[in-house]
């Protein structure tokens, strides 16, 4: 099993210094998550305030519609680029944080996930 006191620290010594690498990289992965949900929710904000002033400036019912379809349309469409975009970091957060235990679990035959 262990040949040594010796190699069993060093052994420990390289989980614990993956460990801290791994929590470094999820860590980093986690707040640029963060500030991506941050960013998106003040330009949804933003543009919805946008809208609302536009619906009620409309001079008819028609034109606050027609605003309020165009909004809804391009909010469709910008909520699924940006879940996509967050599945992308959050798959690369996960690849970064797994990366410093690829040496020790290439060691037992597990392979590092595809992303």
């Amino acid at each position: 099993m262990f040949k040594s006191f010796e190699e069993l620290q060093a052994m420990n010594k390289d989980g614990v210094e993956a460990f801290t690498a791994s929590s470094v990289a999820f860590t980093k992965g986690f707040q640029a998550y963060a500030q991506e949900m941050a960013d998106f929710s003040k330009k949804s904000f933003e543009k919805s305030a946008a809208v609302w002033q536009n619906a009620v400036a409309a001079k008819s019912v028609d034109k606050a519609v027609e605003a309020q379809q165009v909004f809804a349309k391009d909010s469709f469409e910008t909520s699924v680029a940006e879940f996509t975009k967050l599945g992308e970091l959050a798959a690369a957060a996960a690849k970064n944080a797994f990366k410093p235990f690829e040496a020790s679990f290439a060691a037992f035959g597990v392979k590092a996930p595809l992303a």
